[in-house]
């Protein structure tokens, strides 16, 4: 184990895991809370058309992965309350027009395209240092917006109608918090990839949620349950040479079915105690 700490690819990769635990906590949360998966999910598999645009530009990818998730991200919360009961619509659009749009793209770009497979399914083991400085300040903002928007993500989160009552600014409120789901789709990017992006961004929230119903605490175990989930996904996936986002992924899913045996069985100990 000590040997592996002396890379400086293993180093880049478990920074990048506590970041993306933290930013992946505490965004997942909101997402399990207030049941927006789908909207993730479209929102990242969005975010794939400016993948492929950059890398036929030969720029960062995730450069491109970030405006196209944020516009994706503010077109969901503009036109989710028009949109009503044919959000469903509007999310497919998205999702398949992305998707799209980063394969022609990439078809496009000369060469053999290496990397696709790193951006589907992840592989942080390849994260470089401008990635790295890139998640860390992406990672600044996700934290930094939520300790003050707090509450107003609090309000919309458990109760909007309530929240439109207290006259606050709901589409902006919901147009910053889609923003900060983007952001944390880019970091989760070169985790697990954009394929296995939902379960990382709902399955430790979820977990979090069978033993808490406090946010804090919700977010809190969310993030440790990430941290745990990736840093043993690096090193297992480093020995088995491996790809480390279907391994973390895996963990994740392992953890969480316990989770709801563990949670089950509580409750059975309860009722004939």
């Amino acid at each position: 184990m000590s040997e592996i700490l002396q890379y400086s690819f293993f180093q880049n990769a478990l920074i990048i895991a506590v970041l993306a635990s933290l930013a992946g906590g505490i965004i997942g949360t909101y997402i399990v809370v207030k049941r927006m998966s789908m909207i993730s999910g479209s929102i990242a598999h969005t975010a794939f058309g400016g993948l492929g645009i950059s890398y036929f530009a030969n720029v960062n990818p995730l450069i491109g992965a970030i405006f196209f998730s944020l516009a994706a991200a503010v077109s969901i919360a503009f036109f989710r309350r028009k949109a009503k009961n044919r959000l469903d619509i509007l999310l497919s659009f998205l999702w398949a027009t992305g998707m799209a749009i980063g394969l022609v793209f990439i078809f496009l770009s000369p060469g053999y395209s290496t990397d696709l497979f790193t951006y589907l399914f992840g592989n942080i083991l390849m994260v470089e240092r401008a990635d790295l400085w890139m998640i860390l300040i992406l990672d600044v903002i996700i934290i930094l917006t939520v300790l003050v928007m707090f509450n107003s993500f609090l309000a919309v989160t458990f109760d909007e109608e309530y929240a439109e009552v207290r006259n606050l600014p709901v589409t902006f409120i919901f147009i910053v918090l889609f923003s900060l789901i983007a952001l944390t789709v880019v970091m989760m990017i070169r985790v697990v990839g954009i394929i296995l992006m939902i379960a990382i961004l709902t399955l430790p929230a979820a977990t979090a949620q069978l033993f808490s119903k406090t946010l804090k605490k919700i977010m809190l175990y969310s993030a440790l349950i990430t941290l745990i989930a990736t840093v043993s996904g690096l090193i297992i996936s480093y020995y088995l040479n491996f790809a480390t986002g279907p391994i973390i992924v895996l963990l994740i899913s392992m953890i969480y079915l316990f989770g709801i045996f563990l949670s089950g069985w509580k409750k059975n100990s309860h009722k004939t105690s």
